[in-house]
């Protein structure tokens, strides 16, 4: 919707998996044309954007290459790069195309074009994981589509991007996960769900992402976000120890130490509240 709304390209092509979401597309106007034919969609494209679970990527890939066309590009918008980037960009190079990865750090927990918005890459920041393989004008062609519906680009080696989101991006998912299971989960006083207000509501709304999407970034970024949560867990454990000795002190170092972190990071990335 954005590339449209931008006139980014000159004709917007979309997959999708059933003829329902064809006409759903339709619709909201997210694409010129949209089909359920694979082939199609990317036969003579020049740029191809990657939307789905990052578990399907490779097969999704794996079929199209028959239809890609010598010199196009393809990029994605998947959470975890590393060992992705490297396996699609292979895959690419055997058809005489080029991969570039990319991952826009914005979204909500609904899904669908039903939820799609045209303003939602504005402002945004959107990692590029480039290697010593990628071509120049690959990268200049995805850092082009990004700028154009209004993100800003940084340029990260795949695994350090991995090592980085598992804390800001996929921890947080978990952890409101997991904050969900403990007061929601049956057993509880029935007037538990009605204690539950704003404060909850705000902390726990990512955990209405697609269990398939988070499962799949969960096992492809396992290493560091495993690693992630063992910080957590220490942190949190510090926090204990502090309550149970009554600590009033350090508790309120630790919760200043947050909200003096926090509203310099809001400062700086002018992020909405």
């Amino acid at each position: 919707m954005a590339v449209r709304e931008r006139r980014f390209a000159a004709v917007v092509q979309g997959y999708v998996r059933r003829e329902a979401s064809v006409r759903e597309c339709r619709r909201a106007g997210a694409v010129d044309h949209a089909t359920t034919d694979l082939g199609l969609a990317v036969h003579g494209a020049d740029l191809i954007v990657l939307c789905t679970p990052v578990g399907q990527m490779r097969a999704l890939v794996g079929r199209l290459l028959p239809a890609l066309a010598p010199r196009a590009v393809m990029t994605d918008v998947g959470s975890v790069k590393d060992g992705l980037v490297q396996d699609l960009e292979r895959l690419a190079l055997r058809a005489g195309a080029r991969f570039v990865g990319s991952h826009p750090m914005a979204g909500a927990e609904k899904t669908g074009v039903a939820h799609a918005r045209p303003d939602l890459f504005h402002g945004a920041i959107c990692a590029v994981t480039p290697t010593l393989n990628t071509s120049a004008a690959a990268l200049k062609k995805v850092k082009a589509l990004w700028h154009a519906v209004g993100a800003r680009t940084i340029a990260l080696p795949p695994a350090a991007h991995d090592d980085l989101v598992s804390r800001s991006s996929h921890l947080p998912h978990f952890v409101a996960a997991q904050l969900v299971n403990q007061v929601l989960r049956p057993g509880r006083r029935k007037a538990q769900p009605l204690l539950c207000a704003h404060g909850f509501r705000d902390t726990t709304r990512v955990a209405s992402g697609s269990p398939d999407m988070w499962r799949d970034i969960a096992l492809a970024n396992r290493r560091y976000l495993a690693r992630a949560i063992t910080e957590f867990v220490a942190g949190l454990s510090e926090f204990r120890a502090a309550l149970l000795a009554s600590n009033a002190a350090q508790i309120e170092a630790f919760l200043a130490e947050a909200k003096a972190r926090r509203d310099a990071w809001v400062s700086r990335t002018n992020s909405p509240e």
